[in-house]
């Protein structure tokens, strides 16, 4: 009965998870990806990427983005009207992105 109820509750989890990537990607397509890129890997020199990121740091800078503890001109803008959700949702799709390095 145990393991009946922890594999329904980790699929309630990942299926919040991924609506939340989903959200989060819709999302970027109109807030980010001009400067972040579609994938969080950023198309301008000054722009950090984003794929990849914990989605605790996302989230809390977005948040100082929002209440101008954190200044940048843009991205106080674009951060200014997001809720609560949607930066979630934003940092959710961003740490979803998977990373490579490799040694040169």
């Amino acid at each position: 009965m145990k393991k009946i109820l922890i594999s329904a509750l980790l699929a309630t989890a990942l299926s919040a998870f991924g609506n939340e990537v989903a959200e989060g990607r819709a999302k970027s397509d109109t807030a980010c990806a001009l400067c972040h890129g579609s994938v969080g890997i950023a198309t301008l020199p000054n722009a950090p990427n984003l794929a990849g990121q914990q989605a605790i740091y996302i989230s809390e800078q977005l948040r100082n983005y929002r209440s101008g503890k954190r200044q940048n001109e843009v991205m106080n803008m674009i951060a200014k009207p997001l809720t609560d959700s949607e930066i979630s949702h934003l940092a959710a799709w961003f740490s979803s992105l998977k990373v490579t390095v490799e040694a040169p």
